[in-house]
């Protein structure tokens, strides 16, 4: 019954996603962007798109970071349009999406911290969809345990941190095991939350999660092959949701090397045909770059059905790898000027 009530608190904001999705680039922009000489002629074939003039007042020369930021500062703004007005539950389920934001900037912070960089220099370098207010007191702290008990624990993010890791955790060694043990209870929790939706909702995003957890499951048995992690702490690192829970996630905790793993993908159609074809040569799409490639078809798959919030993740996720495109191709027109301005001309 949900569905047929979603436009009384939801359908405006609906209709301003749809509305922001009409302005993505085209394969025509991408074409035009990648003939520009200049950062500047990027700038002003920029202008004609949905971006329109939001680089008119950044000064020549443009650099790669400020366009960098911009994009993200454009990303905030459209996000935080739709988040500073709609209700429950969609505003909760706009706050998991900030969440795993989140979580990047604060092991971030940690491993800053652990290094003893300065904590001003490192909020400067955290995600703007991930801050949260509590950033504001990081200067106070000096050491991991005094981050965790004078900010972690006053953040969204405590839930994740009380249930599996204490401040004696907050090591070097174990940074990256506490990485993927929040992100093991934040899908596993925003999965659940959004079961509790129902409806499409729960159909969309359930989809979109489970991918997740499975890709984070294939990358941590990867990951870990030469390492000292043992199987017992792979398992734990698992998210229990997804295609591969159960069977799948017990045969990988067996495997010993990359082929083991491509044998357990065999089991599972989606994945057999991700990991089909990858290869190590130049030009070769890598694993990551498939499961990339499959991210993107999901999320833009789920504009296919109407009445359901999971399209507020999936334009902020695509939004984003748009960024990162409009960034690669800025830093190979940087790259190519300033070799240019180093070669000197031939002469006849």
């Amino acid at each position: 019954m949900s569905e047929f009530f979603f436009n009384m608190d939801s359908g405006y904001f609906e209709g301003i996603i749809r509305g922001f999705r009409a302005g993505f680039l085209k394969p025509a922009d991408y074409a035009n962007l990648c003939q520009c000489d200049t950062l500047d002629d990027l700038k002003l074939h920029l202008a004609t798109t949905a971006y329109g003039n939001f680089l008119q007042n950044e000064p020549s020369p443009l650099a790669v970071s400020t366009i960098d930021d911009k994009l993200k500062e454009r990303i905030v703004h459209e996000f935080m349009h739709i988040r500073n007005q709609c209700v429950e539950p969609l505003a909760t389920f706009l706050d998991y999406v900030t969440y795993s934001y989140m979580i990047d900037n604060v092991i971030l912070l940690i491993t800053g911290t652990l290094h003893d960089r300065d904590v001003h220099e490192l909020v400067s370098k955290c995600h703007p969809l991930g801050m949260f207010p509590a950033m504001a007191s990081l200067s106070i702290a000096a050491t991991p345990a005094e981050l965790y008990n004078t900010v972690l624990v006053d953040t969204p993010l405590a839930p994740f941190f009380m249930s599996c890791i204490t401040e004696q955790d907050l090591n070097e060694v174990n940074i990256e095991i506490i990485r993927n043990t929040l992100y093991k209870e934040y899908l596993e929790s925003f999965y659940h939350f959004c079961e509790s939706i129902g409806g499409a909702t729960a159909d969309v995003m359930c989809g979109i999660l489970s991918f997740e957890a499975d890709r984070r499951a294939f990358n941590i048995t990867i990951n870990s092959f030469g390492t000292e992690l043992t199987r017992d702490v792979r398992v734990k690192l698992y998210p229990t949701i997804g295609k591969l829970h159960p069977e799948g996630l017990s045969k990988l905790a067996e495997c010993n090397d990359y082929l083991e793993v491509q044998r357990v993908a065999e089991f599972y159609p989606v994945y057999r045909n991700l990991f089909d074809g990858v290869g190590n040569g130049v030009g070769e799409k890598t694993l990551e770059d498939k499961f990339f490639e499959y991210e993107v078809k999901l999320n833009a798959d789920s504009f296919m059905q109407q009445f359901h919030y999971g399209i507020f993740y999936a334009f902020t996720k695509l939004k984003e790898q748009e960024a990162r495109n409009l960034v690669w191709v800025c830093r190979s027109h940087a790259c190519v000027h300033s070799f240019s301005r180093l070669v000197k001309p031939s002469r006849c």
